[in-house]
């Protein structure tokens, strides 16, 4: 019978982390001034921070500049090979470059570094050795040396490669911070997939102000009824002269009616019919949250104002159009 290994293995998956974590927090009690010193330059880039790196460290290159460009920091991966063949005019003089290699030898990125240096353009450094030749190209060095990598042979790229990685998201998030990026911003650089519409805006589901089913406080029955039950919006908005809005109709309002008055009902205008006040939410409130406010005050229509301390109407939201598309 085969040994039970399922402790051991899990020893040995729980040592890795731990190793890692270990790893990444030393190289946070690190951080120092090159680390400022590198944000404050890259935010007064008027170019992009190009970020350079060949094989493991390509790979957490290209990550880096995947995170950093969707994190409000225009930025791409150059490969340093290509950047030898022709891909040199990626890089301009108000760039900024980002070089990751953990033992600073390697020649192609040092040959991206020398460019960089020949035309102006200001170096940051990923690296484990401060003493390499990468570091002393770079204006700015961030310093990952690892005592050890998390394998038990002490060989594999796993430490060392999970610091350089969380250094350069520690550039991009710091640099978010720094430019106040939101959840708007966010929202604008993922439009695609589960988080971008989550991440969506009402004005981006809202029916435009043309489609507005609106009546004025004088409309009869009859007129409130037709524009209740025009396009399956089931509402309509009362409007003063202006063009402000005082109240809303549904037509759970028009049956309540019916039912309290009779035939009573049928002389009624909008202003003795509307419900006073209605909720409203502002062209940039998140999708997610104009939802949440509709299954809280149980409605399924919000009208839609260009600012909170506004009344005119510019569009509506409905319930069945969020839901429609997945914003849950």
């Amino acid at each position: 019978m085969k040994p039970d290994l399922s402790k051991q293995y899990r020893s040995w998956g729980q040592e890795a982390l731990q190793i890692e974590a270990a790893a990444i927090i030393a190289g946070a009690d690190r951080l120092g001034d090159d680390f400022v010193s590198a944000i404050q330059g890259i935010l007064s880039c008027q170019g992009k921070l190009v970020v350079t790196g060949l094989g493991k460290s390509g790979h957490i290159a290209r990550k880096v500049a995947s995170t950093l460009s969707s994190t409000g920091t225009s930025s791409f991966f150059l490969h340093p090979t290509e950047a030898l063949h022709g891909d040199f005019g990626m890089l301009q003089l108000k760039d900024w470059l980002l070089a990751i290699a953990y033992g600073g030898e390697t020649a192609e990125v040092l040959e991206v570094c020398r460019f960089a240096r020949r035309i102006g353009v200001p170096i940051v450094a990923i690296t484990g050795r401060k003493e390499s030749t990468l570091a002393t190209l770079s204006n700015f060095v961030i310093d990952v040396r690892c005592e050890r990598e998390a394998d038990s042979l002490n060989l594999a790229p796993t430490s060392s490669s999970t610091l350089s990685m969380a250094a350069g998201d520690a550039i991009a998030v710091t640099l978010m911070r720094a430019r106040g990026f939101s959840e708007t911003d966010f929202a604008a650089l993922h439009p695609g997939g589960s988080l971008g519409r989550k991440l969506s805006l009402v004005k981006d589901h809202m029916k435009p102000k043309e489609s507005l089913p609106l009546v004025t406080a004088d409309a009869g029955f009859h007129k409130v009824l037709e524009i209740v039950t025009a396009r399956n919006f089931g509402i309509a908005g009362v409007v003063t002269a202006n063009g402000e809005l005082i109240g809303a109709v549904s037509d759970g309002d028009l049956r309540r009616a019916l039912l309290r008055s009779g035939a009573e009902a049928l002389r009624a205008n909008a202003s003795q019919l509307m419900s006073k006040a209605p909720k409203t939410v502002t062209n940039d409130t998140l999708a997610i949250d104009a939802l949440t406010l509709m299954n809280e005050k149980q409605i399924t229509q919000l009208f839609v104002v260009a600012a909170k301390d506004t009344k005119a109407p510019t569009g509506i939201v409905r319930l069945h159009d969020l839901l429609a598309a997945k914003i849950l």
